[in-house]
């Protein structure tokens, strides 16, 4: 939980001080300064006001006082004015900086105030870049000014872990130790002098023991986005003598304890938070119970339990809405009379956020077109984001595939191969389903740019998620001139990701913003890009675009960095583009059983950071949650599907023997449930193409293959065919690519 609106309140009172203690003014200046001070230190703004306009009369040429208005105006307003002191501190910085080329080209070090107040603007209207860029250019400025340099480092460090920079935020962290410790011995000194300073001093140790506080929970803060979950937990003990049983604390606490996979602790730290006790949105702009229905939802989702985690993320979207209602029509006096919210209230509303959660459980449940109407009101604020576009594509694909709606237009289910009986007796007909799944319309005369759940706006999603990630693996690939250089390079990538962990690779270690969730670190980019390429290259297939779907299968396996399953989609997917392209023989090439070695998934950067404390005594928790089954699971499956899809490709270039052999090798390897019903047509074409026309309805009848063709008599294989053969059975598509772990 933040705290940077005090952080704003002790810039603005060292803004006064800084002004009131400048020496060679006028005894008049001085007084008028002070008395504006103590009024503005107390609340009291309008004669903090007046003080201020009688000053400004005297001395009409320091832009100082100017801004000492703006500010006692804007805590007059209930701090509602944001838009409006934004302004005026934007012309005022103009200003400065017209008067400062005219001298040096350089920054007078009275003017970091008036930065520093800039600052805080941007964090509260979330432009987080542009107040890192000011706080990293007043830290040049830190040591004249002690109570300063603390508030700028508190802004700082807020900042860094906002935006997913802990190694950064750490530094800093130690920086104010230090100048914490530097007052306090400072300050003790001081007292010891002044016989009459007993109040001041308790004052100032409350103080320095909610800024030691607050230090303890940035760094748990920093450790639990570095997954250092060890020195995370040295911490934690610390900022629980410190802060005690306190929201902050226990609602870090538990996000130790998720991290680690102790889910059960985690809800019972939770629900013993009492957040009755916390001051409320209108004094810190954090709603708690928005929070605490949101880690709830979070920890259901990681222990499987999806329909609770939806539950639970819709409480906290009501709790939200609830919230902002209430900032809306229930708010102060001065925010109705300036139409407008409290300057800390902006950070409240966490409805974005909130809807990215529950459309990736929602996607979990099996709700596609509901999971589709939360992302995509998300994405309108996290464009930028590869892996939420992705997300959106999936619920595309998962609202196209496989449903009872595509069954009635003649394609195999798992039911069976045939589709209806017409006709008795003599003229009694059997109507096969039909196999193609080849130019479906997806979406009647609509643009592919309007957001529906289609295959065509799928395509546009993936086609951003591309775009949105960094063209460094053809780098890589002009740097893989030899076994040696590419041995090399992971060697490197290795020791960059531990220099991250330990804070010597600041610079090394790129990432990706990705909000809402965390960023993307360089293997994270490279898992992400075979995902897309995959689920692109399906996509380009249901909609008929076949040399769109073999370029992205040929760069899904040219990636360095392949997980087995993918690899396994790649060449399927290039198989099924090349023989709908009549290359056969390339694409007999792709459909060899020996290409297929390992059907893996793949571990997540995140999954091996999180499994780093097994030394530890306390053993994980069994959460109860299930592997995602992916098929296939084994590679004996694998090998058997590509075996039937080769069955096909040699049954298209009329080498009906080979056909035969790769369909019953592939239905020895698997069980008869797993046999796909395009299988099924398959032999019955063949039989009908060899003339064995009873077996081929036995076939039907019983809907799976029978291996006993030399049990018949060769009067009934030389039978010759009652009708003409249907078309030969495409490869079989495979459902959408889902093996990537949503976060």
């Amino acid at each position: 939980m933040s705290d940077n609106n005090a952080a704003a309140e002790q810039g603005t009172e060292g803004k006064h001080e800084s002004n009131t203690s400048t020496s060679g003014v006028a005894d008049e200046e001085k007084e008028l300064a002070t008395d504006a001070f103590m009024a503005f230190s107390s609340g009291n703004y309008d004669t903090c006001l007046q003080h201020l306009t009688s000053l400004q009369e005297v001395n009409k040429d320091d832009y100082k006082i100017a801004m000492n208005k703006a500010i006692a105006e804007f805590y007059k307003s209930g701090q509602t004015t944001t838009v409006t002191l934004k302004q005026i501190l934007a012309a005022m910085k103009t200003q400065v900086r017209a008067a400062v080329e005219e001298i040096d080209g350089l920054d007078d070090v009275e003017n970091s105030f008036l930065y520093y107040n800039q600052a805080i603007i941007h964090y509260h209207m979330r432009q987080y870049t542009e107040a890192i860029t000011i706080g990293e250019k007043l830290y040049q400025f830190l040591e004249p000014f002690e109570k300063f340099a603390q508030a700028v480092c508190f802004l700082l460090v807020d900042l860094y872990l906002l935006t997913f920079q802990p190694e950064k935020a750490l530094h800093l962290i130690a920086v104010l130790e230090k100048l914490t410790i530097q007052g306090n011995n400072k300050n003790g000194k001081n007292e010891a002098a002044n016989k009459e300073g007993s109040n001041q001093k308790a004052e100032y140790i409350a103080m320095f023991e909610a800024a030691k506080s607050k230090i303890h929970q940035y760094k748990v803060r920093a450790y639990i986005q570095m997954k250092s979950l060890k020195t995370c937990k040295r911490e934690i003990k610390s900022v629980m003598n410190t802060a005690g049983n306190s929201a902050p604390s226990l609602f870090l606490k538990s996000n130790f304890e998720y991290l680690r996979g102790n889910y059960r602790k985690a809800v019972k730290l939770l629900n013993s938070s009492n957040i009755a006790e916390h001051p409320g949105v209108m004094k810190t702009g954090e709603c708690v119970r928005c929070m605490f229905w949101n880690n709830l939802g979070c920890i259901h989702f990681s222990m499987g339990k999806h329909n609770l985690g939806i539950f639970y993320f819709k409480k906290a979207l009501q709790e939200n809405d609830h919230t902002c209602s209430q900032l809306a029509a229930s708010g102060t006096e001065q925010a109705k009379k300036f139409s407008s919210i409290p300057m800390c209230t902006l950070l409240a509303n966490k409805r974005y956020e909130l809807l990215h959660n529950c459309g990736i459980q929602l996607l979990h449940i099996g709700r596609p077109l509901a999971a589709f109407e939360c992302l995509i009101e998300a994405v309108q604020v996290y464009h930028s984001n590869p892996r939420l576009w992705l997300r959106l594509a999936e619920c595309c694909v998962a609202a196209n595939k496989g449903t009872s709606e595509q069954e009635t237009k003649g394609l195999p289910s798992k039911k069976g191969i045939v589709q209806s009986i017409v006709g008795q007796g003599y003229h009694r007909k059997i109507i096969l389903a039909s196999q193609s799944t080849q130019n479906i319309v997806y979406n009647d005369g609509q643009s592919a740019a309007i957001p529906v759940a289609s295959m065509e706006f799928a395509a546009i999603c993936l086609r951003n998620a591309l775009l949105l990630l960094p063209e460094d693996q053809q780098e890589a690939k002009s740097e893989n001139g030899s076994k040696n250089s590419s041995q090399s390079g992971s060697v490197e990538s290795s020791s960059e990701g531990s220099e991250a962990c330990s804070g010597k690779g600041q610079e090394g270690d790129k990432f990706i913003p990705s909000p809402p969730s965390s960023p993307l670190r360089k293997q994270e980019i490279e898992n992400l890009r075979c995902s897309v390429l995959a689920c692109s290259a399906y996509v380009a297939l249901a909609l008929g675009d076949n040399l769109l779907a073999l370029n992205h299968a040929e760069k899904l396996l040219q990636q360095l960095k392949l997980s087995g399953s993918l690899k396994f989609l790649g060449h399927l997917y290039a198989a099924e583009a090349l023989i709908s392209l009549d290359r056969i023989a390339d694409a007999i090439s792709h459909l060899n059983p020996e290409n297929v070695t390992d059907v893996s998934l793949g571990i997540s950067s995140n999954e091996q950071d999180q499994g780093s404390d097994k030394g530890e005594n306390e053993p994980m928790e069994s959460s109860g949650k299930q592997t995602p089954l992916c098929y296939p699971n084994s590679v004996t499956s694998a090998r058997a599907m590509m075996l039937f899809n080769l069955g096909s490709a040699y049954c298209l270039r009329s080498e009906y023997e080979k056909a035969r052999k790769c369909l019953h090798q592939a239905a020895s390897m698997v069980q008869t449930k797993e046999i796909p019903p395009e299988a099924i047509l398959l032999a019955v074409y063949l039989e009908l193409q060899n003339g064995n026309t009873q077996l081929a309805l036995q076939i039907i009848k019983r809907n799976q293959l029978l291996p006993s063709i030399k049990t018949l008599s060769p009067d009934v294989r030389k039978k010759p065919a009652a009708f003409q053969p249907v078309q030969p059975i495409q490869p079989i598509q495979m459902p959408a690519f889902t093996t990537v772990q949503r976060k």
